[in-house]
């Protein structure tokens, strides 16, 4: 009976390729928990299991009076033989449950050893099982992914990777990134709730880096490295924003992410499931960025404080709206894009506030690139100098020059004047 046990179990060891020694180590440690709970021994016990035979010995543990340490353990124990006549029917269900164990810990440490190495790129899978808390994806034949949706009022631990709207059917394909892919060795303090029954590789519907893989499938130019995408910034299922950059001056970027009338970003927002997705000019000026990832509202002129990081923006009363956006969004969107603080003002607003403010405030024609032979005189009360250039034939700005105006009480009749 015995020998016939050890030959399934060394059969099933070549059949999932498990280490025969390893096994039976396994073994003998979990039935020698189990025999020292069942027979009460004190002291425990150790099991031994014969390699040839398969003939288990259980050993009860006595310890020696002599070997007591400093601190009152014993370190030395006598072994005596109090093996069971049957013990094949307990061996059996433990060699059970631990090769069941060892399997499906051996087929964790092979996933994470391969995609651990891949966390950050877009996968395509399968929806097998959605339940309220989480989606099971099918990567492939054996590998799953876990897609976290949980209720983050009830888990606050969990993660939340589902974009608002979405909803997910079985044999659904869609693409994901993946984020994370669990060590089934790591020790933590804090397991993850029903880890051992979930897919040990989390993956992402709301990530930004989503978007830039999805990018990286539908624009050549950006999978060969000459449009490059400097930022992104995305409120998942509703709206994002993508900055894009050329290494050529011959390729416009937006152009090249955009498509034959679309057709690429359109494949895009068609694999987000309708989320809008604006792609705008990255640049290295902070002024003419920030304007740029205002879009599609115009900016009159843009304000840059570099010590603060802060970033003052004039549009037109009938592009307010349009620049903040619904609820916001446009502007904050943009803050992320650039990582700069945004305050949007209209001209009206701005007429009466600017005199009043310290900070330069650069004009609409220098966003395009034109150059004047000198910067603004006008120096602010804490002694600031303007960072504007000087308009043709004037000391000041277009701001300050008007301002200037208005020290010396005179009135401009020009109707499109802020004054």
């Amino acid at each position: 009976m015995a020998s016939a046990m050890m030959e399934a179990l060394m059969a099933l060891c070549q059949e999932k390729h498990i280490d025969e020694l390893y096994l039976l180590d396994r073994l003998e440690q979990s039935l020698a928990q189990s025999y020292a709970s069942l027979m009460h021994l004190d002291w425990g016990a150790r099991v031994t299991i014969d390699r040839m035979t398969g003939k288990i010995y259980v050993y009860k543990l006595v310890p020696i009076d002599d070997s007591m340490d400093e601190e009152g353990n014993y370190t030395e124990f006598e072994e005596i033989d109090v093996t069971p006549k049957d013990t094949s029917r307990i061996a059996a269900q433990h060699a059970k449950a631990e090769i069941n164990a060892i399997v499906r810990n051996a087929a964790r440490e092979q996933i994470y050893e391969e995609f651990s190495q891949r966390i950050g790129d877009i996968i395509t899978g399968t929806v097998l099982q959605s339940t309220p808390d989480f989606t099971i994806v099918k990567i492939r034949e054996g590998v799953e992914a876990e897609l976290p949706h949980f209720d983050r009022k009830r888990h606050p631990e969990e993660r939340n990777e589902r974009p608002n709207g979405e909803r997910y059917t079985h044999n659904m394909r869609l693409k994901a990134v993946i984020i994370d892919v669990r060590d089934p060795n790591a020790q933590i303090s804090q397991p993850v709730r029903g880890e051992h029954s979930r897919p040990s590789i989390v993956i992402s519907r709301t990530h930004p880096e989503l978007i830039r893989r999805l990018f990286e499938l539908e624009v050549p130019e950006i999978y060969d490295g000459v449009v490059e995408i400097r930022s992104i910034a995305r409120e998942a299922g509703a709206r994002s924003k993508v900055a894009v950059s050329s290494l050529d001056d011959r390729l416009d970027p937006v152009g090249a992410c955009v498509g034959p009338k679309g057709s690429r970003v359109r494949t895009v927002v068609s694999e987000l499931r309708g989320e809008r997705v604006d792609v705008v000019l990255w640049s290295d000026d902070p002024a003419r960025c920030v304007a740029n990832a205002l879009s599609p509202a115009k900016v009159t002129r843009v304000v840059i404080d570099e010590e603060t990081n802060y970033a003052t923006v004039v549009v037109p009363d009938d592009q307010l709206s349009l620049a903040i956006g619904k609820e916001g969004q446009n502007a904050r969107l943009a803050a992320r894009l650039t990582g700069m603080h945004i305050d949007i003002k209209n001209e009206s607003l701005a007429a009466g506030m600017f005199p009043k403010t310290p900070a330069p405030v650069e004009e609409a024609e220098d966003l395009v690139g034109e150059e004047s032979t000198h910067r603004c005189e006008f120096v602010s009360p804490s002694g600031v100098q303007c960072r504007n250039m000087a308009r043709p034939g004037s000391r000041y700005c277009g701001v300050h020059e008007k301002m200037a105006l208005v020290d010396s009480a005179e009135v401009s009749d020009d109707p499109d004047s802020l004054i």
